[in-house]
């Protein structure tokens, strides 16, 4: 599979900068990014050329943290600290996906509005039901989205009618999941779920450690969301400095993403960045839960592995293109109220957050550099505007006004056409 891709080329090449190229050609073998040209290359003329001239073309989102069986209730008790939440809304919900039926409606309906949306890769939390999470991952391999997905792991602190009554019980019933995964599935792969520490005894993590190590599965948690969430986990892990700790110990934060970090410290952010763990900013879910902001430029600042999120159900939409203006909407609520210097992200860094930097998680994702996977969106503005408009302006209104002004016209996942 080789083509042309003609169109107004946005990218990121680093935290600072976006390319625009307008009217240039993304050069594309088998799913791969190979070059980007201002013109046509004599060499390259015979190849089919996918015509989207006056058109955006951007690197699809990636989001690295959302909850598929919370998206049925999204937008609702959404006056709720975290905790309150997690016991009057999620674990109600969560515990329905004991029954198959309820979650394959349930999950059709999640997969098939993700398919829709700019997100082309996505790390997602199932439930602990293992079948449950079969039939999602099932369905998101049909949808040839790139995806993680994992059973969620919980022994304690948790409502008798969503829980495993012991670390045995919940490792012996990962490994049965990890064993009845299909192994022709190309799109959809595992990653280990203790749902945060709180609900996790230290046997039900060191076991998860052993098993991340032997069998070579990234891992997706909570970390340092909720100043409640803080104290409790302090109280159970006495040991510990540090949040972070809690889950370090074990050797869980190698190949990692540790969704919201609010109010991580120094200490913290010091062992994230030594160990290489992704840190995924949900700044929808953070306000709507009463969490907090993020000092996420500070964490760019400090070289930190960053990632934006959707969080839904905390958030209460799919769209990665909210989280990216949210980023910067929060921070820069974080800049005026703190009274804090320069921790306002600008577009360049937001972007960087949901396509580039995201995107290592997975690899070689999220630009149209050289070797990187071809995984791309094209918008189509709605109406013709009365103004004149740079390609970076129109990028923008994208990014702010969404669907208002534009519609997707066609969204590409490994050089594949998925929509």
């Amino acid at each position: 599979m080789e083509y042309l891709v003609i169109g107004d080329l946005c990218y990121s090449t680093g935290p600072e900068h976006i390319e625009t190229k307008e009217n240039a050609y993304l050069h594309v073998k088998n799913g791969k990014c190979l070059a980007v040209y201002e013109s046509l290359p004599s060499n390259c003329s015979a190849l089919e050329i996918k015509d989207y001239r006056g058109k955006l073309v951007l690197p699809g989102m990636v989001d690295l943290h959302l909850h598929a069986p919370q998206y049925a209730y999204r937008g609702t008790k959404m006056d709720l600290p975290l905790l309150d939440w997690l016991n009057i809304n999620t674990f109600p919900e969560e515990a329905k996906y004991r029954d198959t039926d309820y979650a394959r409606a349930a999950y059709r309906n999640f997969v098939e509005d993700l398919k829709e949306s700019p997100t082309t890769r996505a790390v997602i939390f199932g439930t602990l039901h293992k079948d449950a999470t079969l039939c999602l991952m099932e369905l998101l391999e049909e949808s040839g989205l790139e995806t993680m997905v994992g059973k969620v792991n919980m022994d304690r602190n948790s409502p008798d009618y969503l829980t495993e009554h012991s670390a045995e019980e919940s490792l012996k019933n990962t490994r049965e999941w990890l064993e009845e995964i299909p192994k022709n599935y190309r799109h959809c792969r595992p990653i280990l779920t203790p749902r945060f520490t709180p609900t996790c005894s230290d046997e039900l993590l060191l076991g998860l450690g052993k098993m991340m190590e032997e069998k070579g599965i990234p891992l997706q948690s909570h970390l340092s969301e909720n100043k409640a969430e803080i104290a409790w986990v302090s109280e159970l892990c006495p040991g510990t400095r540090n949040y972070g700790e809690s889950y370090d110990r074990y050797g869980l934060l190698n190949h990692t993403v540790m969704a919201h970090c609010v109010h991580t410290g120094e200490e913290e952010l010091k062992l994230l960045i030594q160990r290489g763990c992704f840190i995924c900013h949900c700044p929808q879910s953070n306000t709507n839960l009463q969490s907090g902001v993020s000092p996420v430029k500070h964490f760019l600042k400090k070289g930190a592995k960053l990632s934006l999120g959707t969080d839904v159900a905390g958030g209460a939409n799919l769209s990665m293109f909210r989280a990216l203006t949210d980023a910067i909407r929060a921070s820069k609520l974080r800049n005026c109220l703190l009274e804090e210097h320069d921790s306002a992200l600008n577009l360049e860094e937001a972007f960087y957050m949901a396509t580039l930097s995201g995107g290592a998680f997975f690899g070689k994702v999220g630009a149209f550099m050289p070797d990187y996977e071809a995984d791309f969106l094209v918008f189509s503005r709605k109406r013709q505007s009365v103004r004149e408009e740079s390609l970076i302006e129109r990028l923008e209104m994208l990014l702010y006004t969404e669907k208002e002004l534009f519609e997707m016209e066609a969204k590409y996942v490994q050089g594949r056409k998925v929509l």
